[in-house]
C-alpha cells in the first residue's frame, strides 16, 4: 500500500469517527480537536513512505510537526478538548438551520469537506515523495519561510490570549484587540496559518519541478474557508460593537499592511 493509499484509508475513519462523536454528544467541534493532529499524521505517514530517508519529506514532516503542537497547545488552553467545548459559532449557525437541515451541514461540511481539506492541504509532500529533484536551497529557503509564519502565529496568539485575559479580568479598554500586530491584519494569526500552507505547497510544486499545479487546489480551499470563517466572526463582532466598523475600515483584514487614516 503506497503512502497516498494509507492516507487516504487514516481519511475515511476519521470521518467515520468525527461524525460518530458528533452523534453522540451533540457537540460538532470534533474536527476541530483533530485539526492539528491530523496533519501532522499525513505527513509522516509520507515520510514514512520514503522511508524517512528523505530530507525534505522529514523536514517537512517536522515542521508540521511544530505548527501542530502550537495549534494544539493554544486550541487546549482555550478550552478546545474540554467537555462542551464547541466552537460558538456552531451553536450561533444550529439556531439558523432546521435540526434536519443542520445534521446534513454536520455530515457534509463539517465532517467530509472539513477532513478531505486537512488531506488536500498535505498532499504536495505527495509530490516531494516522487520527486526527483536533490535537497537544496530552495528547500532551506522554503523550510525558513514556513519557519518565520510560525514564529508570527505564535506571536498573535499569545497577543491575542493576553488581551482576551484583561478582558476577563475587566481591565481591557475595548471589546476587541487593535494593537501589536492585530494593528496591521485583524488576523494575523489566520494570514500566518494560511501563508504556511501555501508555504507548503509551493515547496511540494517546486519539489516536482513545478509541474501538477492542481495541488494548489487544497490551500485555495483553506483560505476560502479562513476568508468565510473570519467574514463570519466579524459579523458577531460588529454585532456587539458598532465601533468595530471603523477599525474594519482601517486595518487589512487578512495581509498585514500599513493602518489607512
Amino acid at each position: 500500500m503506497s503512502a497516498l493509499e494509507l492516507n487516504f484509508w487514516i481519511f475515511v475513519g476519521i470521518c467515520a469517527l468525527t461524525w460518530l462523536l458528533s452523534v453522540i454528544t451533540k457537540e460538532y467541534s470534533w474536527v476541530d480537536r483533530i485539526w492539528s493532529i491530523i496533519p501532522v499524521v499525513y505527513l509522516w505517514v509520507f515520510a514514512y513512505g520514503a522511508g524517512f530517508t528523505d530530507p525534505r519529506l522529514n523536514l517537512m514532516a517536522v515542521l508540521v510537526t511544530l505548527w501542530g503542537a502550537r495549534l494544539t497547545y493554544n486550541f487546549a488552553r482555550k478550552g478546545g478538548y474540554a467537555p462542551g467545548g464547541e466552537d460558538y459559532r456552531w451553536a450561533i449557525l444550529r439556531k439558523k438551520m432546521s435540526p434536519a437541515l443542520y445534521q446534513i451541514f454536520n455530515l457534509l461540511f463539517i465532517v467530509i469537506f472539513q477532513n478531505a481539506l486537512l488531506l488536500a492541504i498535505t498532499l504536495p509532500a505527495n509530490q516531494a515523495l516522487d520527486s526527483i529533484l536533490a535537497f537544496g536551497l530552495v528547500d532551506v529557503l522554503l523550510a525558513a519561510l514556513f519557519f518565520g509564519l510560525l514564529v508570527l502565529e505564535f506571536i498573535a496568539d499569545q497577543q491575542q490570549w493576553n488581551f482576551h485575559q484583561l478582558k476577563k479580568q475587566g481591565k481591557a479598554t475595548k471589546g476587541y484587540l487593535d494593537t501589536g500586530l492585530f494593528a496591521y491584519s485583524r488576523h494575523p494569526n489566520f494570514f500566518a496559518e494560511q501563508a504556511q500552507w501555501w508555504v507548503l505547497a509551493l515547496w511540494g510544486f517546486a519539489a516536482a519541478n513545478f509541474t501538477a499545479p492542481e495541488y494548489f487546489l487544497g490551500v485555495g480551499f483553506l483560505t476560502a474557508l479562513f476568508l468565510g470563517s473570519a467574514r463570519f466572526t466579524e459579523q458577531i463582532s460588529l454585532g456587539k460593537y458598532p465601533e468595530y466598523k471603523e477599525y474594519q475600515r482601517s486595518v487589512s483584514m487578512m495581509i498585514p499592511w500599513f493602518r489607512s487614516k
